[in-house]
């Protein structure tokens, strides 16, 4: 599928990468994966215009790809090093999957809508990006896989799932939207097994992260 790849859609990543840097997303190593990662292909082909637009957009099953500026800024927020294990909650188009995996790690990824679990996991294969990929209940987690040193969820959250802070690593980072209708990006931070320190990083809106949906 590379050689969709073409000089336009090329061109259009930088343009992207420059609207990015004037919102204030300066980490380096993530605007490199948002000029090399090429979005048009985790969006309909029919809609090719609006691909490198600022824009969240719909990808089925009630579900959206989220606009850039969050993907870049969640991406920030998560500080992602190099062969970290990172979980993300909300697998969704594999877009984010595969900016944290440009960053360099190594990536466990749930989605709880089969249709898209299916189509997305296939994408990826199909693209050469290596993700660990679940169908299940992101509020659960992956305990299995337990700890890791990064969470990431892409779904507005009404709560924190104790089940995500118990899987995160002491010193590792939790990037979350909490909120019911709109969401504040908060980050936290596990400072031992009970404690976590807050920082909260303006509001945003995503799609709903569902509670026991099979």
């Amino acid at each position: 599928m590379q050689h969709l790849d073409t000089y336009k859609t090329k061109g259009l990543r930088k343009k992207l990468v420059e609207e990015l840097k004037t919102k204030e997303i300066t980490c380096p190593k993530v605007l490199s994966a948002i000029e090399k990662i090429p979005r048009h292909l985790f969006i309909d082909s029919s809609f090719l215009e609006f691909a490198y637009q600022d824009k969240a957009f719909p990808i089925g099953e009630d579900q959206t790809i989220s606009q850039p500026y969050t993907v870049a800024k969640q991406s920030e927020l998560l500080q992602v090093k190099s062969k970290e294990k990172i979980l993300e909650i909300g697998t969704g188009s594999g877009y984010q999957t595969c900016v944290l995996l440009e960053l360099g790690a190594k990536v466990f990824t749930i989605e709880r809508q089969r249709n898209l679990y299916f189509k997305t996991k296939e994408l990826l294969t199909q693209l050469n990006y290596n993700a660990n990929c679940f169908y299940g209940d992101g509020y659960a987690g992956l305990p299995n896989f337990a700890p890791f040193d990064k969470i990431l969820v892409t779904c507005g959250a009404p709560f924190v799932p104790d089940a995500l802070k118990e899987q995160l690593k002491i010193g590792g980072i939790l990037v979350i939207p909490v909120g019911e209708n709109a969401q504040q990006m908060q980050v936290y931070t596990k400072q031992s097994d009970t404690e976590f320190s807050c920082e909260e990083h303006g509001d945003f809106k995503f799609v709903p992260m569902l509670e026991n949906r099979k």
